[in-house]
């Protein structure tokens, strides 16, 4: 029992010392992978279904965000012996194309911070029972009712004591325990669908994908949502008073 009172008192203070520096390891991880994905993405912006894809092939998105997006001559066909000079799909209009191994680099040191950051978190708030008590909603919470009345008093700008850090809302319980249990493991496991040595070990990645595009896809996707929770989470933090918020992430308290 008074165990547990103390556990309750540390927690209702603030975050715990783990917990803090999980948060800010993934946080800054999350930037750098976010970064140098997007850098790698820019030499080929297409995104398509199934095992293979190339300039040649249709694309499920075009992502306008460099030249590459759609090559000069893309949507003709060729074969690759009447190409001049090499076999190669299209021309390449973008500087960075095959230029890019510094974000490769990157983003495969800051996935292994990344992953042993959110692991050591989902585990140590399960044994801890960090995720029983605060993160996992309970079933009696989840009725259509009960959410609906947290979305609109959040549309009125009326947190209650979602805004004050510890203990969460029902919609930061929804949305922390989906995120750190669903799409953070989500994104580790097609990040690492794309790498041939990977599947060469695990070819059944590939069938859970559908291939390496299917993973790359699904990875950009997973990415989208994590940046949209990022925005959200930030405008959050801003909205219930940032420099408290900061230091309460920082300092506990």
């Amino acid at each position: 029992m008074a165990e547990a009172s103390a556990t309750s008192s540390v927690e209702s203070g603030g975050h715990r010392l783990w917990t803090r520096i999980c948060h800010w390891v993934v946080a800054f991880s999350f930037l750098a992978l976010g970064f140098s994905g997007f850098v790698i993405l820019m030499a080929h912006p297409r995104l398509y279904w199934g095992e293979v894809g190339n300039a040649l092939t249709p694309a499920i998105l075009e992502l306008p965000i460099s030249d590459n997006h759609r090559p000069e001559g893309w949507e003709q066909g060729a074969v690759f012996a009447d190409v001049p000079n090499a076999p190669i799909s299209a021309n390449r209009m973008y500087l960075i194309f095959n230029e890019n191994s510094w974000a490769r680099s990157l983003h495969f040191l800051a996935g292994w911070f990344f992953f042993v950051a959110g692991a050591y978190y989902a585990l140590a708030g399960v044994l801890t029972g960090h995720a029983r008590r605060n993160l996992l909603p309970r079933a009696r919470e989840l009725l259509p009712r009960t959410l609906w009345q947290d979305i609109k008093a959040h549309l009125r700008l009326q947190f209650g004591s979602s805004g004050a850090g510890l203990p969460y809302g029902l919609l930061q319980r929804c949305t922390y325990t989906t995120v750190a249990f669903v799409v953070l493991p989500f994104m580790v496991v097609s990040g690492l669908t794309m790498s041939p040595a990977v599947t060469a070990a695990y070819p059944i990645l590939l069938d859970v994908f559908g291939g390496y595009q299917s993973a790359r896809t699904l990875h950009f996707v997973g990415f989208v949502v994590l940046f949209l929770f990022l925005v959200v989470h930030v405008a959050m933090v801003v909205l219930t008073g940032f420099r408290e918020q900061v230091r309460a992430m920082i300092l506990g308290r």
